[in-house]
């Protein structure tokens, strides 16, 4: 039987460049207990008061992993991405170290298969997501853009003009475009889930769901 990782498990987080210190502090901040560790004094020093344990080690030697008790740790996330060869030996270390759940960063199709093959649980690309979401940004009027792998995707917009003052069921979002309006945020409100009396004023933003395709063709409505 699989033992079920707690929400609030202690996360080894290895390298310390920016998506990796962006993941410990934020960690840090949601308080988790965080073990950051980078090969770089430096980079080890001036996180330090940010997070919660750093320690200088080479995380590539499977025994300084073991002295720092990498092993105990049921989440490990592998933030090196400027060499391949490190981040596929950290991955193959944490493996061996039987770490349950491993996320590691990749720069690259080949290094993400080759992460995958090796063991980590969940390859990242942080680069090429973040790449997507802007191009979605720069080319419509969405303000948020989050997509997901069957096709399926979140958006943050201002409402077009034909469903605003009006309730959703009247305006017909759904049957027209193909997207589902899920919640609305008025300005100085906290967010609600959208019902099918919701009526979107002027100064709203709402959230809808749907196809990439749809929602891109939603958001190039007239607002």
């Amino acid at each position: 039987m699989v033992e079920k990782i707690r929400s609030d498990a202690p996360v080894l987080v290895i390298g310390l460049g920016r998506f990796g210190a962006a993941c410990a502090g934020e960690l840090d901040r949601l308080d988790r207990e965080v073990l950051a560790i980078d090969e770089s004094l430096d980079l080890v020093q001036k996180w330090s008061e940010r997070v919660t344990h750093t320690v200088q080690a080479d995380a590539r030697n499977i025994d300084a992993l073991k002295q720092i008790g990498a092993q105990d740790f049921q989440v490990a996330v592998v933030a090196v991405g400027s060499s391949i060869e490190a981040s596929v030996l950290i991955t193959a270390c944490l493996v061996d170290l039987k770490v349950p759940q491993i996320w590691a960063k990749a720069v690259s199709q080949s290094h993400g298969k080759i992460l995958a093959r090796v063991g980590a649980n969940h390859v990242i690309y942080p680069e090429r997501e973040a790449g997507e979401r802007v191009a979605h940004l720069v080319s419509g009027r969405m303000l948020d853009f989050i997509r997901f792998d069957d096709d399926f995707a979140l958006a943050k917009l201002y409402p077009p003009k034909f469903i605003r003052g009006v309730g959703l069921n009247e305006s017909g979002v759904r049957t027209k475009y193909n997207v589902t309006v899920v919640g609305v945020k008025s300005p100085g409100k906290p967010f609600r889930y959208a019902e099918a009396n919701t009526v979107v004023t002027n100064h709203d933003l709402i959230i809808v769901s749907g196809t990439n395709s749809d929602i891109e063709r939603f958001a190039a409505l007239d607002r």
